[in-house]
């Protein structure tokens, strides 16, 4: 039987999601607590990979065991097992057929920016302190939904089949005390919210103007893109599957 779950980290102590050979990750350390207490080791496909250092608020993956389960309980013992920056929403039966990855539909990140200190945002934020042209910065983000092939704000050496990404919505607004950059797309590319960050932050410091973005997107050269911010920032946010995966209950 498969089922999801859904599930939340803080990424600071983490090489990222994907297991990695020589640092740790989030896919081990909770591997390693399902395969602790359901007594039978357990595979956990997730929805996608954040990079070392990024935090996901919604995150999703399945995995398949053979024996009953008791969602609920499960719940509670994997939260008392596991450690604190990780945390279990929602465990769910679903169709066998059902994958955290292929089936999720659309993806949203957030980047949070602030701009003047703040202890309790060192390291949940990045901290730009130059004045910002937040209007300027709205008008290159919208730039984005008029393009798909997204090769210059991906990581290079990337072993990809394609750069193209149905962008759907990025729009920067203030909530209370920071800056949210907010992105949707049906997939994005490894560093591609970070890289285009830093490309709207070129554009906020008066660096480049709003219509650049349209070349630079054109010249798929990652070197003509803007720096990569860090990863403190970047906030996996929602990821949406089609219901009918949910369909089947236990």
């Amino acid at each position: 039987m498969r089922y999801f779950i859904r599930f939340s980290y803080f990424g600071k102590a983490y090489h990222g999601w994907q297991r990695q050979p020589n640092a740790i990750s989030v896919q081990e350390i909770l591997e390693n607590a399902m395969s602790t207490l359901l007594r039978a080791p357990v595979e956990i496909v997730g929805a996608g990979r954040t990079d070392a250092g990024v935090h996901a608020r919604e995150m999703y993956a399945h995995f398949d065991f053979d024996g009953a389960i008791d969602s609920k309980e499960l719940v509670q013992r994997l939260n008392s097992f596991l450690p604190d920056d990780i945390a279990i929403q929602d465990i769910v039966r679903t169709s066998n057929d059902a994958h955290a990855r292929f089936d999720a539909s659309e993806r949203t990140y957030e980047y949070w920016i602030v701009q003047q200190k703040d202890p309790f945002f060192t390291d949940f934020a990045h901290h730009v302190w130059q004045p910002l042209q937040i209007s300027k910065m709205n008008e290159a983000a919208a730039l984005l939904l008029e393009h798909e092939d997204f090769e210059c704000f991906s990581k290079s050496n990337t072993d990809v089949k394609t750069f193209i990404c149905d962008v759907r919505k990025a729009v920067w607004t203030k909530e209370e005390n920071k800056w949210v950059f907010a992105i949707t797309a049906d997939r994005f590319l490894r560093n591609m919210v970070r890289a285009v960050v830093g490309t709207l932050l070129e554009v906020g410091l008066g660096k480049q103007e709003p219509v650049g973005i349209n070349k630079i997107i054109e010249s798929k050269s990652r070197s003509e893109a803007g720096v990569s911010v860090p990863a403190k920032g970047l906030y996996l946010t929602h990821i949406l599957y089609p219901n009918s995966i949910f369909d089947e209950q236990e």
